[in-house]
């Protein structure tokens, strides 16, 4: 990120030299940069509504729910580790807590699968197949609420802001099926081999895994066809359905908590109080990705990008304009949200630019950053094939989020 925000700053002098735009460039940074704050504190409100609801549902048991659901597939997915071994535990809460959007919760527990994972790992230099699986699991961002993205069009204006939950939906899912087929077939290819040690110790464990009956899948397929049900609506009845998506989520997950006999106010409380705080350490990055953004933009180098790729792109129905998105997403979290926002603020939340941005936003995760956190905790320096399936996932990510706008937002267009 750090050659990304200097290249941008660097490219804007540049442009601005060359075009005689220093005025413009010097405005635009300190506009940018008030710019930033207030979109932060315009988005404390929504933050702290999303994770207060979070924190209801997480003390009502989502995530246990959400690990029970998806048990059976793990053990499938992952047969080389044993059922009762606590790597397996781990990485369950952690795929729950990202697809439930309680990022802050699926980090650690991602740090502690890691550890355990490295414990069956003969070769530690090296990263094993399950490494590489679990971490695909993660970098393709599967979740199931793009909590960030909907309050931000919120912020500025969406006639429905939730209206990019079926895109996003059908984008991380595809996304997180390429990166886990990615990662199982790259694993078979001579380059991406695993040593010898660990290719015994996979065999050893896989073949005493115990066989999962087809039942236990039945609750993980009848949740799948329930989003599956929403995304058919949204297509069907467009803006009448998606309409009532947030009303209904506020109440499912206030009446989740009222069964489970959850405090709902004070818990509540202290989710939103979470949210605050989140909201506000949000500023600093994005006043610097904001600024560089900015300074770009008006330098005139932004322009001079989308007429040269802008035809190619458009092509198959993506402006040049969300670009930028696609490039940032794999490398920082913070920087690709900045210029979504900036994108959201210049083109308006609900034409073909803000529904793209935001939708593909949410359908990946920071592929660089989550390698570098979970490889470096565990001390493996050979990543093997765990980037190129990382970016499978990106790749495939982007092209569905284009795809799932177009099909299912077409009508909005």
């Amino acid at each position: 990120m750090n050659i990304v925000f200097f290249a941008l700053v660097a490219a804007s002098f540049l442009f601005a030299l060359l075009l005689g735009r220093p005025e413009e460039v010097g405005q635009a940074a300190l506009q940018s940069a008030r710019g930033s704050v207030d979109l932060a504190l315009g988005l404390i409100g929504y933050i702290a509504l999303f994770l207060g609801l979070m924190k209801v549902v997480e003390a009502a048991g989502g995530l246990a729910f959400m690990a029970r659901l998806l048990r059976p597939l793990l053990q499938r997915l992952f047969p080389d580790i044993p059922a009762d071994h606590p790597a397996l535990g781990a990485m369950l809460m952690n795929v729950s807590a990202n697809a439930l959007g309680l990022g802050n919760a699926a980090t650690p527990f991602g740090l502690k699968a890691m550890k355990e994972l490295q414990s069956l790992n003969p070769s530690p230099e090296s990263a094993s197949n399950a490494m590489v699986l679990f971490l695909a699991l993660n970098t393709s961002g599967l979740a199931l609420l793009p909590t960030g993205m909907i309050a931000l069009r919120a912020l500025h204006g969406s006639a429905d802001a939730a209206v990019i939950l079926p895109t996003t939906l059908v984008a991380t899912g595809l996304s997180t099926l390429a990166g886990v087929s990615a990662a199982l077939l790259f694993a078979r290819l001579p380059i991406f081999r695993a040593t010898p040690a660990q290719r015994e110790a996979s065999a050893m464990h896989a073949a005493s895994a115990p066989a999962i009956p087809w039942t236990a899948f039945l609750p993980l397929l009848a949740f799948v066809a329930l989003l599956g049900s929403l995304v058919l609506l949204v297509a069907a009845y467009g803006a009448a359905a998606s309409a009532w998506i947030l009303p209904t989520l506020i109440l499912g997950m206030l009446s989740v908590g009222v069964v489970r006999r959850v405090r709902v106010y004070e818990t509540f409380v202290e989710g939103a109080r979470e949210g605050f705080d989140l909201a506000i350490k949000l500023i600093p990055y994005l006043v610097a990705i904001l600024v560089a953004v900015g300074m770009f933009r008006a330098s005139g180098g932004l322009a001079w990008v989308s007429a040269r790729i802008g035809p190619l792109t458009e092509a198959w129905g993506m402006p040049a304009e969300v670009l930028p998105v696609a490039f940032l997403r794999p490398l920082s979290g913070s920087g690709a949200f900045g210029v979504v926002a900036e994108l959201v603020e210049t083109h308006g939340p609900d034409g073909l630019i803000g529904l793209l941005a935001t939708t593909m936003n949410g359908s990946t995760d920071t592929t660089f950053y989550v390698l570098a956190v979970y490889f470096g905790a565990v001390g493996v320096t050979r990543a093997r094939h765990a980037v190129a399936a990382g970016l499978s996932a990106d790749i495939v990510g982007v092209l569905a989020s284009v795809i799932t706008v177009h099909i299912l937002l077409g009508a909005l267009l």
